[in-house]
């Protein structure tokens, strides 16, 4: 999977990656020139007593470790830039990808794990790129220019590479082996340290009402300690590779020293050779350390990069169709379910089944049942949150999975179940529903949805801040203001999913009055646990266990249906329901 993404992330930077490639190798050789004029400077200029020549190849060393300062210096620069704009590419992916998500891929994933994923994972991918730029081309050249170099020194002293290199290629192998089971389970213990923390801070209100402080502080020190532990041990792995690598080096270099004092003194090598000899020497322990700390990322991106994949690969159950089907212009948004069942994933039993439901426009559709009845499910499968797993849901005598989301889309408001404000203002807010609304449409919504009396209380009125998810303002309030939002876009479709719980009667009342105007020429679907808020829909259907068991209006319901009775009768009494 990683080389999947490098290979196709990297495409764009080709050019920059060949450039950065050059670079590196221009770095390498005069690198590896450096020791071969220093030993020469030492044999044939200082032993010599030539001063001129000292002069010359000193002004040889100077232009060469020029160049490389050079390369490196432009080698990171481009490096830089293509691995930052792989990264920035590969997040953007992921979040584009995760945009096509349905609910069902949301569950399945979670919250948690995107964000980790979409963050620290991508980090990880772009941090191997930017270290091969600046270490995997180089390290290479330089162990196998340092072994050639090393050889023109002196060929029997670099029989101490045999021993050295084999035992650091070991030394690599195993820090590998024991790294990669333990980078998977980090990323895991990452992710499990962010859904605690987003849990503890979205229901930080009901923590302090239930006095459950202490408990959640266990909560994420456990996680945290998780963490910690597995941290510590990839810790301990690198702590005890580390100063293998270095007692391998200086063993390496006692051992050159040991016999290189030797040929010196038997006249098989000079002075300066051997000073070149330990700088190759260090050349190539030096390139297989750049591999060992490459060897110790890689398989910690390998592991990003595989859940990466799994994002990328995880693919939307619902899709855009083929040949998109145009409603019909004349079309005022009827809804129809035909023999409609959904299932999740898995499950053993059918949600809903064999669901047959007519919403008229300008009439209101309520829909009402126990809970786990599948009355939120039911409204998700008109805009196409989930798609059905069996019969069909029609717009307009179109089937929804024939058309283009955005089409769909254009025709729905939608207001959930749990309100949601993005993180902006009041009118930023309102604007989601039609961005080129001005300000009397805005007002015009909030009056409709009983919100325009806290709005011009605040001081800055529309421009008032809101925080991520709406948390400075009552839940009563957010569902007033999604309430706007929806009316701000004028569908032909409204969607409530028991978007009046947080109201009070007088409220409700009022509001249900104010939108009846509003939404005469539209489709009014509205999901409901409260009776009060849905006895006056035209249309009122009654689900149990994922079936229709009755439709009618209120009276008829109340006569008939035992379902509907037992509902009706928990919240009022028998005089308050006639």
């Amino acid at each position: 999977m990683l080389a999947r993404l490098l290979r196709t992330h990297l495409r764009p930077y080709a050019g920059a990656v060949i450039l950065v490639g050059v670079l590196q190798v221009v770095q390498v050789i005069a690198t590896l020139l450096l020791p071969s004029l220093n030993a020469d400077i030492i044999d044939d200029g200082v032993a010599r007593g030539d001063t001129r020549e000292i002069l010359r190849l000193g002004a040889v060393m100077l232009a060469v470790s020029l160049v490389q300062v050079v390369g490196a210096i432009l080698a990171v620069y481009f490096g830089s830039r293509a691995a930052m704009g792989f990264g920035r590419d590969v997040r953007a992916r992921v979040f584009s990808h995760v945009q096509g998500f349905s609910a069902q891929e949301m569950g399945r994933f979670g919250a948690p794990t995107l964000i980790t994923r979409t963050t620290n994972d991508v980090q990880q991918v772009q941090m191997v790129v930017f270290m091969t730029f600046t270490m995997m081309i180089m390290a290479p050249i330089l162990l196998v220019g340092g072994v050639v170099m090393a050889l023109r020194e002196d060929v029997e002293l670099s029989g101490v590479l045999l021993v050295s290199v084999p035992v650091l290629a070991g030394i690599v192998a195993l820090v590998v082996w024991r790294m990669v089971p333990m980078f998977r389970t980090m990323q895991k213990r990452i992710d499990e340290i962010n859904r605690v923390m987003r849990e503890q801070i979205s229901g930080i209100r009901v923590i302090r009402a239930f006095v459950r402080e202490a408990r959640e502080e266990q909560r994420f020190a456990e996680a945290n300690e998780r963490l910690f532990d597995v941290s510590l041990r990839v810790g301990k792995v690198m702590a005890f590779m580390f100063p293998l690598v270095m007692l391998v080096l200086n063993l390496t270099s006692a051992a050159v020293l040991w016999f290189g004092a030797g040929r010196i003194e038997a006249g098989q090598m000079e002075v300066g050779a051997l000073v070149a000899f330990l700088s190759y020497i260090a050349f190539i322990l030096m390139g297989v350390m750049m591999t060992t700390m490459m060897f110790v990322m890689v398989p910690r991106a390998m592991v990003s990069a595989e859940r990466i994949g799994e994002i990328l690969d995880a693919e939307p159950t619902v899709v855009e169709p083929e040949r998109p089907v145009v409603f019909p212009a004349e079309g005022r948004g009827r809804i129809e379910l035909r023999g409609v069942e959904f299932r999740y994933p898995g499950a053993e039993k059918a949600v809903l089944h064999g669901v047959d439901l007519v919403a008229e426009p300008g009439s209101t559709t309520a829909i009402i049942g126990s809970t786990g009845s599948g009355k939120s499910t039911l409204l998700n499968l008109v805009p196409r949150l989930f798609d059905v797993t069996g019969g069909a849901v029609l717009v307009d005598g179109v089937d929804v999975r024939d058309v283009a989301l955005e089409d769909l889309w254009s025709r729905i408001g939608l207001v959930p179940q749990r309100p949601f404000l993005f993180s902006g203002t009041i009118r930023s807010n309102l604007l989601y529903g039609k961005p080129d609304a001005d300000d009397d449409e805005l007002w015009h919504a909030l009056e409709v949805a009983q919100a325009k009396a806290f709005v011009e209380a605040m001081p800055e009125g529309l421009d008032a801040p809101v925080v991520q998810g709406g948390a400075n303002v009552s839940g009563g309030q957010r569902q007033r203001l999604a309430i706007a939002r929806a009316l701000v876009r004028r569908p032909s479709i409204y969607l409530f999913d028991d978007s009046f719980s947080a109201l009070d009667y007088a409220t409700d009342a009022a509001l249900r009055s104010a939108l009846a105007p509003e939404t005469k020429d539209a489709v009014v679907l509205v999901v409901a646990q409260r009776v009060a808020t849905i006895r006056h829909a035209q249309r009122i259907v009654v689900l149990e266990d994922g079936a229709v068991v009755d439709t009618g209006s209120h009276t008829e319901l109340l006569e008939r249906c035992e379902t509907y009775q037992e509902i009706v009768y928990s919240q009022l009494s028998a005089q308050e329901a006639r």
